[in-house]
């Protein structure tokens, strides 16, 4: 048994492979394919914690879902290319279509019954279908959108979602994620983290170390279960 209440795992780039989309960037945008889905992703994400930042009473904050079609929209202006309407669509509809990482169901079954759910800045209707069709739905119990806190990771509030679904001690939940400003933001709230760093990237020095640095989903359960 394990000696946490929950496992909680950040969806985009922990679960599923955000740059599995890259054949298909590189399909409609030949020898831009990688630098595509890299700059996509990369403002997919500036433009979240920018806007939990400007929120306002004259800003509302751009679901997940807006945020990743303006981060496409600027990837395409900035690398200069143009797609038709129908090429940019498939696209976005890829991100429902997202590969888990291989490891990722048995990782998920090795630790039951120790509940496990996703916390992820992906909203509801982006986020059900795509674990649907993974394979990972048997192995996930919920599904937490950060809509509920109106604002993204790492925000505290965010966080905050997972002790009023297991009220228990923040360190009793296990938190995973493969973004080191993810780990640390869950690190700093008080959660056990597990950094799946699988680019042997350095630690961030804004805040807390991660409590496990990893390579891979499949080394959480030897920590956990020992």
């Amino acid at each position: 048994m394990s000696r946490f209440a929950a496992f909680a795992f950040d969806a985009y780039g922990t679960l599923f492979d955000v740059y599995s989309l890259t054949a298909l960037a590189e399909r409609l945008a030949p020898r831009h394919g990688l630098a595509l889905a890299q700059l996509w992703r990369t403002k997919q994400l500036e433009y979240s914690w920018l806007s939990s930042l400007m929120a306002s009473d004259t800003y509302a904050r751009p679901d997940f879902a807006t945020v990743t079609r303006q981060a496409l929209d600027y990837a395409l202006a900035a690398l200069v290319l143009q797609l038709s309407a129908e090429d940019r669509e498939a696209l976005i509809d890829a991100y429902g279509t997202l590969a888990p990482f291989p490891e990722a169901v048995a990782a998920l079954e090795r630790l039951a019954p120790t509940p496990r759910v996703i916390l992820s800045n992906g909203t509801s209707a982006m986020l059900e279908p795509l674990v649907a069709n993974s394979g990972l739905g048997e192995h996930i119990g919920a599904i937490v959108s950060v809509d509920d806190a109106d604002i993204y990771k790492p925000s505290p509030r965010v966080y905050q979602l997972l002790l009023e679904r297991f009220p228990v001690a923040p360190e009793r939940i296990a938190f995973v994620s493969s973004n080191g400003w993810d780990a640390t933001g869950a690190k700093a709230f008080g959660f056990t983290t597990f950094w799946i760093n699988r680019m042997g990237l350095p630690i961030e020095r804004h805040g807390p170390t991660p409590d496990y640095i990893i390579g891979s989903l499949g080394e959480i359960a030897p920590i956990a279960l020992a």
